[in-house]
């Protein structure tokens, strides 16, 4: 089969830091105060030349590395003046912004590994030329603690297998949740806010809620058209808390505004869910895999309540017989829903490959690829995890299929393959 690699690839980049909250114990033990409110006690006792002269010293240090730091360091004063009851009106900028930064930290969201992406189209397509579409991608970033972000980066892509990628701004900023507890984590859906003026490719969506306390996992995001012709993005992912995994939604109409929203039911319990473009017959439908080795058609009348399905595929070729996934959501085709999907075979290889599965009733297996469309070789067999390619999501551009994988959980590099190659390939 003829895939074209490009050749750019993204790596994990320790340099890419965001400011985040510190959160430290801030209740006190037999009446005693709390580390907060001593750290408070200490600023408010410096004189105003001491303030200034250690908040000189913080702004030398990270200034120059972070957009808006006084601003952040305001914002998060604000937080700990709500928790603890102060009167900021009698406290200087000076003294509040070095309050602030006692309770931040520098973070390195990519420092460990950059991996498995999905693709979509960009919500804004004005001024392309014609055989042009901007796209854009969201990644799995994983940090200290191995715990993982998504970020995002957006591109051109034509006809020809060219691409081109957005430049990184030179600060990454964080969504907030407006109003969230500083004593506790909050439980169940919640909404983050890109700042306004923050580009969406200098973006990240950190873990907020306690299900995702040690990660937001493999968002897999589709454009999604809702029965009355509006379009939402929608992604699952996997929330992880460090012991239990359950699926949960994106939902964003305009990337200023993400819903991260669990989902209920029996399948929501295991990760790896693919929401089908639009429903079919009248139902939701998702791909998921609900034992760990095959993959099953799930259906639904509503967008976040889903249980077990009906299995569509098996592990059948070599490259496959470990297990099988989905490496996205499906792709609507003329000829059917094209899903690409992943195998894993003898020394835990992981293979992309691809499946038709009827337009009408998705249960039916039309064909599938005999042979991976794309394996972990050469220098892409090295990494954090070696032996891996993987994508949470490929899109259509005219003819071709548009392929951003994520390599040996370290990177990410992109394919372009021609439809009519593909389905060549399927035998039934």
């Amino acid at each position: 089969m003829d895939l074209f690699n490009h050749q750019l690839r993204l790596h994990a980049d320790p340099s890419r830091v965001v400011v985040r909250p510190f959160h430290i114990a801030w209740g006190g033990q037999g009446g005693a105060p709390s580390r907060t409110e001593r750290l408070v006690g200490e600023v408010l006792e410096m004189t105003s030349a001491e303030a200034r002269t250690q908040l000189e010293v913080v702004l030398k240090d990270f200034e120059a590395r972070h957009w808006q730091t006084r601003r952040v360091f305001m914002t998060r004063y604000d937080q700990i003046e709500d928790m603890l009851g102060l009167d900021g009106s009698e406290i200087g900028d000076e003294k509040r912004q070095l309050i602030g930064a006692y309770f931040c930290h520098e973070y390195s969201y990519a420092a460990a590994a950059l991996m498995n992406p999905s693709a979509v189209p960009h919500f804004d397509q004005s001024g392309m030329p014609p055989g042009s579409l901007r796209v854009l991608m969201s990644m799995r970033a994983v940090g200290e603690g191995h715990i993982s972000s998504v970020a995002f980066r957006e591109g051109i892509i034509t006809d020809e297998n060219q691409m081109k990628l957005a430049p990184e701004p030179p600060f990454a900023t964080a969504t907030d949740a407006v109003g969230s507890g500083e004593d506790e984590m909050p439980v169940g859906p919640v909404t983050v806010y890109r700042h306004r003026d923050s580009t969406l490719s200098g973006t990240v969506i950190f873990p907020i809620t306690q299900a995702q306390s040690k990660g937001l996992e493999d968002l897999r995001i589709v454009q999604f058209v809702h029965d009355d012709g509006s379009l939402e993005w929608i992604g699952t992912y996997t929330a992880y808390n460090g012991s239990v995994i359950q699926s949960e939604l994106m939902r964003t109409r305009d990337f200023r505004a993400f819903d991260l929203v669990p989902m209920t039911g029996h399948a929501a319990r295991n990760k790896g869910m693919a929401l089908f473009p639009r429903k079919v017959n009248g139902q939701y439908m998702m791909i998921g895999r609900q034992d760990g080795e095959n993959l099953f058609l799930l259906k639904s009348d509503t967008l976040t309540d889903w249980d077990d399905g009906e299995k569509i595929l098996e592990p059948t070729y070599p490259w496959e017989l470990v297990q099988i996934g989905n490496c996205g959501p499906p792709i609507e085709l003329d000829e059917g829903w094209l899903l690409l999907t992943h195998g894993v075979g003898a020394m835990r290889k992981y293979s992309i490959g691809a499946v038709l599965l009827d337009k009408e009733d998705p249960s039916k297996v039309l064909g599938r690829t005999r042979k991976p469309i794309l394996a972990a070789k050469d220098q892409d067999r090295e990494g954090y995890v070696p032996n891996v390619v993987y994508s949470c999501g490929a899109l259509r551009h005219g003819e071709t299929i548009f392929m951003p994988y994520g390599i040996a959980d370290s990177s990410v590099g992109f394919a372009f393959v021609k439809i009519r190659e593909l389905l060549k390939a399927m035998g039934r």
